[in-house]
This record gives C-alpha cells, structure tokens and sequence, in this order.
C-alpha cells in the first residue's frame, strides 16, 4: 500500500515575511554594492529618486519636503544633500515665491546619476528574479500588490510605508 503524499504546510506569515525582508535586502545590497564605486550611498540614491519623481518639468522641492519624503530629520536631509551638492548633481536654489525657502533641481550629471541607477536596479532584479518563470514574476507581483493593497485597506491611518500619515500640508497662500 502506498501512503498519500503528505501536503505541505502553509507557510506562517512570519515566514512570508522574513523571505520578503531576505529578498529586499539581497536587492539592495546588490545594488548599492555596484553603485559604491560612484559614491552614492543608499541614502543618497533614495535622495536623488526622490528629487527625480519631485522634479518633473521643472519642478524643484524644498529641503522639509526631501526629508518628509524620506523620513528622515531634516538636519539629516541636509548632510545628504550637502554630500550630493559637493559631488555636483544636486543644486541649492533660491525658490522665487519665497526668498527664505531653497529648493532642490538635479544638475545634468544628478540626471545621468539618476539614469545610472535605475540601469543598476534593473540589472540586479534581472539577476534576481530571471531566472523564475515570467508566469511565476507576474503571480508574485500580483500577490505583493495584493498584500500591500489589502495592508493600505486595514489601516487607512498609515502611509506607505506604514508610519502615520502625516497630516495635509495647508493651502500655499
């Protein structure tokens, strides 16, 4: 008589969990290593993602907002972006509606260092998860959007990255 294949336990969520957190830290450990010999660090690389999405058309953040975007203290928005003004692809500008306020633009080369790292990002997913099926990259996508779209559902309190939101900016007047 032959015994019935034993099924497999589902794994717990804490399981789930410490295989995304592996996977994520392996990404960007991957791609930091290959962006080290540029100088940028993960903080700055976060930096300068931001100030591209802030960027478009020609438009430019201010200090508090790199930080709010970040999540870091705006003493140490600072230190980043003095490291990335220093290495020539960020620049401070006087904001014109408020000659108190700087504002944030990526020079050209911070536009090219932009470029440069999502090349890198797209190389080390590439070594990631090429070697799944694309069936396989398209559920695991699907189930992480699934997850992170029914975590936003239960706690509409949190923002994206799941501290409390913060509260709206007022109208500029």
């Amino acid at each position: 008589m032959t015994a019935a294949p034993r099924s497999t336990p589902a794994p717990g969520e804490a399981e789930i969990a410490d295989a995304v957190m592996r996977t994520a830290k392996r990404i960007r450990r991957g791609t930091f290593d290959r962006l080290a010999p540029y100088g940028i660090n993960p903080s700055q690389g976060r930096a300068l993602d931001v100030l591209a999405r802030g960027s478009h058309h020609g438009r430019m953040i201010r200090l508090n907002q790199l930080a709010e975007r970040l999540h870091i203290a705006p003493r140490s928005v600072t230190t980043v972006v003095d490291a990335l003004e220093s290495g020539g692809l960020v620049e401070r500008v006087q904001d014109p509606d408020d000659r108190r306020a700087i504002l944030l633009r990526l020079t050209e080369a911070g536009e090219r260092m932009v470029a440069r790292i999502g090349q890198v990002r797209q190389e080390v997913a590439e070594e990631y998860f090429g070697r799944i099926s694309s069936d396989d990259r398209a559920t695991l996508l699907r189930l992480l959007q699934a997850t992170d779209q029914a975590f936003e559902q239960a706690h509409p309190h949190l923002n994206k990255h799941g501290s409390p939101a913060a509260p709206p900016h007022p109208p500029a007047g």
